[in-house]
């Protein structure tokens, strides 16, 4: 099946709309993360560090780049930044792993409740009755 015809497929059931409320919700989340990463979490993990801030550090590829922060360096070159790289992968991982938790949290609390001993429940009426006329044929002396 052509990527075409799959996605008239996908189009034609009606999951353009959930994909779009996927892709607002996913937008709207993915504001409140990089709130929560940039303006809560990172400023933690720079007072841990001392302050450490990976973003400003770059490589100069031009020998013209004398500068000493970013900002100034793309000004007079081209600079290789991988700070800025540095500082995504070190976002995603500390995303990642609070969701990790989070989610272990919510397995942990979901197993305590599935652990709970289910009732067994009491039988039909009917099913008693059949259950009754059975025994009572099996007592039943041979003619």
């Amino acid at each position: 099946m052509s990527i075409l015809t799959e996605f008239r497929e996908f189009a034609l059931k009606g999951n353009v709309v959930d994909l779009a409320v996927g892709v607002i919700i996913g937008a709207a989340f993915g504001t409140i993360v990089s709130s929560l990463v940039d303006d809560m979490i990172m400023p933690l993990v720079g007072a841990a560090t001392g302050g450490l801030d990976f973003s400003n550090y770059f490589l100069p590829l031009s020998e013209a780049v004398t500068a000493t922060t970013l900002d100034a360096a793309k000004e007079q070159g081209a600079v290789f930044a991988y700070g800025k790289f540095i500082t995504a992968v070190l976002k995603f991982v500390i995303v990642a792993w609070v969701l990790f938790l989070v989610i272990q949290a919510m397995n942990k609390m979901k197993r305590k409740e599935e652990a709970k001993p289910a009732t067994v429940p009491e039988k039909p009426e009917d099913v008693q009755l059949l259950g009754e006329i059975r025994d009572l044929l099996k007592n039943r002396p041979p003619q």
